[in-house]
């Protein structure tokens, strides 16, 4: 005869692997403030600059921000460069010339 599935253990399961998953998605969210040096702004700045970016819906401005943020992560781009349109979001500069070059992760 056949065991049958302990669905609870099952569930349990899940959920413990959806907190971890959770749990590892903050983590990498603020090693990513850390990294692109916007943890010098204050909580007020960089909620407001998050929130400029996902109210954006120009689909140029954000393809330009994804491929500013690949270059970030492929070590081209950590320098201070002005967007192509003049328009950093919202952001401002950082002292030493580094602006932020978020890439809107979790914002799709």
């Amino acid at each position: 005869m056949r065991k049958p599935r302990d669905f609870d253990a099952e569930l349990k399961a899940l959920d413990d692997r959806a907190k971890e998953l959770k749990t590892k998605k903050v983590q990498q969210l603020g090693e990513l403030v850390i990294a692109t040096g916007v943890d010098s702004l204050t909580a007020d700045e960089l909620a407001g600059a998050l929130v400029v970016l996902a109210e954006t819906r120009d689909a140029g401005k954000r393809e330009a921000w994804a491929k500013r943020g690949a270059a970030f992560f492929q070590g081209r781009a950590r320098r201070s460069a002005p967007a192509p349109d003049g328009d950093n979001g919202g952001a401002q500069p950082q002292p030493g010339g580094t602006q932020s070059s978020s890439s809107g992760t979790g914002a799709d």
